[in-house]
């Protein structure tokens, strides 16, 4: 993955010294053996951690090894004040999990090991010790499942090193009338996210700079080649190109201490009539390359944006939460595919910053921004207002999205499972069908109730349960979701007709 942690893991076995350690490293091998065969590599510790001695033989032996988030494991009911010091002195994220008990008869004799009761010792050392460790959903297990607990681990892994490592550049205030993307950037710092706020002027400079850059014309023939001949103005490339180069150029020279980049810029009303463009197909290509750049300066929407991409490894966009279906649309074309409501479902648009691998197959076209040109040049042919790549959604899994600030500096999160359906919207932009169950419901309780601003962040798979967990894993403590029927928001009325 561009822009995003190289996660490298590793895993240390635990033993109490009175049960065989020679069956935690069994036991160990079995667990690295099962991984490797999901093509994933580990680094495996081979101290044996038995008392607070190993414990430092092991910290020395991973941090040696540049291990970025470990796995401690198990194998018997394991030493919990020695393995919840190695924990503490690590300093970065970690695993506990442990093994179920196997055998090839059914006796349990020298080889039984009673990590599931250890894990209950372990969680309260943690607790002593003010240790947040990741803890799976079920985290005992044979080798297989172990494995599989890795993997999952690995994903949260690459999610809090990212945040730790992101800077977003921001570029001009939010607009007045878009209040809602407006959040207090506090919480950004408490994450470990670095924020660069500058004016439209800085980028005005350095896109007028780039104006005679030798790199355009290899840059307009990857926007041909994306577009496969689907471009309604191909006067307007130039600038579309020099302005990606713009983006790419000032995340290189800016990064500095940081690692990752994601961008929040103000794309209207002054962006058209300076820059002569709207940035809209170029924010779809920097997402494609791993490089979010959220609309309207939506800073927590590109830090949304950034984690579903760390969460999905697939490319995600930045919706707006935006019109209601039709009757008629629904009638024909829903009612009798699929098992929704019309109040389940809305259409998710934006004026055509979707990736072209998010869209339909043969269906993204670079356009213009009906929206502005309504606004800023409603007389003439589309001038100023060209730059979008509008497109239908592609069908499948859909996972929104968002880690929002209140007004009061409190993070808030909530997280929708649904599916983008295979509809035609019959309008224009990024747009698509978008289905959540029980989305009115979730819509009145969540969306409106807690104020949270129209931006989706969306994932084209399903990531609901790894975010949770990340989530948790960031100690947001209020996590949103779409609840099913039957099960009530606290907000809701339990005698409404």
């Amino acid at each position: 993955m561009n822009n995003a942690p190289n996660v490298k893991l590793g895993i240390v076995a635990v033993s109490r010294d009175c049960f065989p350690a020679p069956l935690s490293k069994s036991r160990r091998l079995k667990v690295v053996e099962e991984y490797k065969k999901l093509n994933k590599d580990i680094y495996e510790c081979p101290v044996i951690v038995e008392n607070e001695n190993d414990a430092s033989k092991a910290l020395d032996d991973i941090q040696k090894n540049g291990v970025d988030a470990l796995v401690v494991y198990l194998g018997n009911f394991g030493p919990e004040g020695p393995e919840t010091m190695l924990a503490q002195k690590f300093k970065k994220l970690t695993m506990f999990c442990a093994a179920a008990e196997e055998n090839d008869t059914d006796s349990l004799n020298d080889n039984r090991g009673d990590a599931f009761c250890g894990m209950l010792n372990a969680s309260y050392n943690l607790g002593l010790r003010n240790v947040k460790s990741y803890i799976p959903e079920y985290p005992v297990g044979y080798p297989e499942e172990v494995a599989l607990m890795i993997a999952r681990f690995e994903i949260i892994a690459r999610i809090m090193i990212g945040i730790k490592n992101l800077k977003i550049f921001s570029f001009g205030p939010r607009p007045y009338n878009f209040l809602a993307c407006n959040a207090p950037i506090k919480p950004l710092f408490d994450l470990g996210v670095e924020i660069q706020e500058n004016s439209e002027l800085d980028l005005f400079e350095a896109y007028r700079k780039h104006e005679n850059d030798k790199r355009i014309p290899s840059v307009i023939k990857s926007m041909n080649d994306e577009l496969c001949g689907r471009n309604n103005h191909p006067e307007v490339m130039q600038k579309l190109a020099q302005f990606e180069l713009t983006l790419l150029d000032w995340k290189d020279n800016n990064l500095e201490a940081s690692k990752y980049a994601a961008f929040a810029d103000k794309c209207w009303p002054a962006f058209q009539t300076m820059f002569k463009f709207v940035p809209c197909y170029v924010n779809s290509r920097m997402a494609a390359m791993g490089y979010p750049v959220a609309c309207e300066t939506d800073i927590y929407g590109a830090l949304s944006e950034y984690i579903l991409y760390l969460a999905s490894e697939s490319i995600p966009t930045l919706l707006d939460i935006n019109n209601t279906v039709p009757r008629a649309i629904f009638e024909k074309h829903v009612k009798s595919r699929y098992p929704y409501t019309n109040q389940d479902i809305f259409m998710g648009f934006h004026c055509g910053n979707t990736s072209m691998c998010n869209l339909k197959s043969g269906c993204g076209t670079l356009d213009y921004q009906k929206i502005m040109k309504r606004l800023i040049e409603p007389d003439k042919e589309p001038d100023v207002s060209r730059g979008t790549l509008d497109g239908v959604l592609k069908p499948g899994n859909a996972t929104l999205f968002r880690l929002q600030s209140t007004a009061d500096a409190k993070l808030r999160s909530y997280i929708a499972k649904g599916e983008v359906l295979d509809v035609d919207p019959n309008s224009f932009g990024s747009i698509g069908v978008i289905a959540i169950p029980e989305m009115a419901r979730f819509y009145r309780h969540i969306l409106i109730e807690k104020q949270f601003p129209h931006h989706a962040g969306v994932s084209f798979d399903d990531v609901s349960s790894i975010l949770f967990d990340a989530m948790h894993m960031l100690n947001i403590e209020d996590i949103s979701y779409n609840r099913p029927a039957g099960i009530l928001y606290p907000t809701e009325n339990p005698f409404r007709d």
